[in-house]
């Protein structure tokens, strides 16, 4: 990915459009700001997750409906975030709002079984083909009842992970989530970063980094016979939408199986944004489990991990504990089951992968016609523009896209009422509630701004 005279030109012109544009935030979003020093006293960053501190200082959100935001300014977004994917079904959609409505008539926490555990069941094997799941609070949840069970039915201890992939906030793998590549190692033998103080060496030393979309890396890290999983998402959402080289999944199933290693497919983020039957089905390679949460939630807090009956019965005999309070609890599964079987059907969720798929083509023409240095990509009802000629494969390409130009895209998007995720890695979302006349929004704004980054 080479830098040309033209594409310097280019980022030049980006850091004067974000000099402006972040005076201009600085004005229309006084109160957001207020907010944030205020909390500042009582909470570390003034936000309740690290991931919610971002420059110039983050949005404060006062209202939501649909597919729009309001701040506490009175500025009106169209949400693209939609809470990193987890609102598929829009904000507060009606048959949503209906059932935790009537649920709430009949109790939120029994901390004893209820029936819509069986129903929620039900619908997740219906749509993804695995026989047996459990209910969980959040993906990261997910993730490490899933990584415990794994261990403890191979009776190994280390784990695989892809450098560069997110997969919650447990110790085990915040490792090498975006390592800065100045400790990062070597791209074909990556070293394992921690993401954070407080994770114990041992930990570090028990997960394994290797590139995304490098099978002979894979299996160059399962030969010791000591790897318990291999935890991977499926299509990467941690560096804005990284996609599979064509017979890489298969190619993964095959190393993992002949080392005896279970697969585990984080769909945490692809889940029913991908298509009805998620990632899996999709693309069609069956891991041993999977990890579920956000889209499938309606808005709630919500995980789950399935699989195969053989290794989920490890939980029924007692060899592997999976605990929680407010583990499928009623409110969220009555939540679950309205988003999965009225919010998110097949032909609505098709629908919106129709949509979202007008807007990334509207995107891609725009860029084809200036010739900028980016490129879309889409995967389901979720898109994302990566600033670099060339398509990103592994974390080591996404470190090599230009940040000045995404940057300035996305200070300048959110002066105009177009709300994307900060990370500016990230995908945009186009929920089930999103018009035609929403998800177009996006592709007028990013036009204007490529008007005036190469005027």
């Amino acid at each position: 990915m080479t830098t040309t005279e033209a594409d310097t030109g280019l980022i030049a012109r980006a850091k004067e459009i974000t000099a402006r544009e972040i005076a201009r935030y600085a004005e229309r979003t006084a109160g957001s700001q207020a907010a944030t020093d205020r909390t500042r006293r009582v909470m570390p960053a003034g936000v309740p997750s690290s991931f919610q501190a971002y420059d110039p200082h983050p949005i404060v959100v006062r209202h939501a409906a649909g597919a729009h935001m309001t701040d506490v300014d009175g500025n009106v977004y169209v949400d693209y975030d939609m809470g990193f994917g987890a609102l598929f079904a829009g904000h507060m959609h009606p048959a949503v709002r209906r059932a935790v409505a009537e649920q709430l008539d009949s109790g939120t926490l029994y901390v004893t079984p209820c029936e819509l555990n069986g129903e929620v069941g039900e619908l997740l094997s219906d749509r993804y083909g695995f026989p047996m799941w459990r209910p969980t609070n959040s993906g990261t949840e997910a993730t490490m009842d899933a990584i415990r069970l794994a261990r403890g039915v191979t009776g190994r201890e280390r784990i695989v992970k892809v450098e560069g992939g997110y997969h919650g906030h447990h110790d085990e793998v915040m490792i090498s989530n975006k390592p800065s590549l100045d400790v990062a190692g070597p791209a074909d033998r990556p070293n394992s970063v921690p993401q954070s103080a407080g994770i114990t060496q041992g930990t570090i030393d028990d997960v394994i980094v290797i590139p995304y979309n490098d099978p002979e890396a894979l299996d160059r890290a399962l030969s010791d016979g000591d790897v318990a999983c291999f935890i991977v998402e499926p299509v990467m959402e941690n560096i804005g939408i990284c996609l599979p080289d064509p017979g890489y999944l298969e190619a993964v199933r095959e190393i993992t199986e002949r080392h005896g290693t279970l697969l585990i497919f984080d769909e945490v983020k692809t889940g029913i944004t991908a298509g009805y039957g998620g990632a899996t089905n999709q693309l069609g390679v069956r891991p041993d489990l999977i990890t579920l949460a956000k889209s499938i939630g309606g808005g709630f807090p919500v995980g789950a991990f399935g699989g195969r009956a053989d290794l989920m019965e490890h939980i029924t005999d007692g060899t592997v504990l999976h605990l929680g309070t407010y583990n499928g609890n009623p409110l969220v599964m009555a939540a679950v089951k309205a988003t999965l079987t009225e919010a998110c059907t097949r032909e609505i969720v098709g629908a919106t992968v129709d949509r979202n798929h007008r807007l990334v083509e509207a995107c891609q023409g725009i860029i084809d016609s200036s010739g900028i240095p980016a490129h879309t990509v889409e995967f389901g009802a979720k898109g994302c523009i990566t600033w670099s000629r060339d398509r990103v494969r592994n974390y080591r390409d996404y470190k090599a896209t230009d940040f000045d130009l995404a940057f300035a895209q996305w200070i300048h998007g959110i002066n105009r009422g177009v709300l994307l995720p900060p990370g500016l890695d990230e995908q945009w979302l186009i929920s089930v509630m999103h018009t035609d006349e929403d998800a177009m929004r996006y592709a007028d704004v990013f036009g204007e701004f490529v008007i005036e980054l190469t005027s």
